[in-house]
């Protein structure tokens, strides 16, 4: 598989040679979907809590009497019935929204994305991505240089300058191989390799 190696204008000025077995897979959607669900569902942290009709502030008299007004009959106004009572079956704090995912898939599934990435025209090679200080309008000024709005650079070396100058860019992420996550390969719209991550997103997906 041979991938666009792009220049400091945004502009194709050659082709790199990847692994196939990264870059040139099937695309399995149903696994891809799976993985990006997993992923999402991992990332939640189960806080949320609501009211059991014990535990609603409410008082135990009786609402009404029993008979004779023609109403449904009513114990208390924690009944889940009533508007302002307790749920039924009430989400828990401790409630745990995790999926497993077999290394053997996800290593697949991050091989899809990528493929897909690539034959779609959404993902290239740049030599190294750096800027000389930690301002943020330097890194702006370089992609929109380069057309891009919104980029994903997976590159195999972050200094300090690069990651203080990415990190407020609402619409850019800056990572290493490891951190990459099938959520945002999706998300981007462009996803920018260096040359040294090829080889390590090789040691891990291949």
């Amino acid at each position: 598989m041979q991938l666009e190696l792009l220049n400091e204008q945004g502009q194709a000025t050659s082709k790199v040679d990847a692994p196939d077995t990264v870059f040139a897979r099937d695309y399995n959607e149903a696994l891809v979907h799976q993985i990006v669900v997993a992923f999402q569902a991992n990332a939640r942290q189960g806080t949320r809590a609501q009211l059991d009709r014990g535990e609603v502030k409410h008082s135990t008299k009786k609402p009404f009497r029993q008979k004779g007004t023609g109403r449904a009959r009513a114990g208390m106004t924690s009944s889940p019935l009533w508007r302002g009572g307790g749920r039924i079956f009430p989400n828990r704090p401790d409630e745990n929204f995790s999926q497993k995912v077999n290394k053997k898939m996800y290593r697949a599934g991050m091989a899809s994305i990528l493929s897909q990435l690539a034959r779609d025209g959404r993902l290239a090679v740049v030599d190294s991505l750096s800027v000389d200080a930690p301002k943020t309008r330097l890194l702006a000024a370089k992609f929109k240089a380069m057309g891009l709005d919104s980029v994903m650079v997976i590159a195999d070396q972050i200094d300090d300058n690069l990651a203080l100058a990415s990190r407020n860019l609402a619409n850019v992420l800056v990572v290493e191989p490891r951190y990459a996550d099938p959520l945002s390969l999706v998300f981007y719209k462009k996803v920018l390799v260096t040359k040294g991550a090829i080889e390590q997103l090789k040691e891990m997906y291949a």
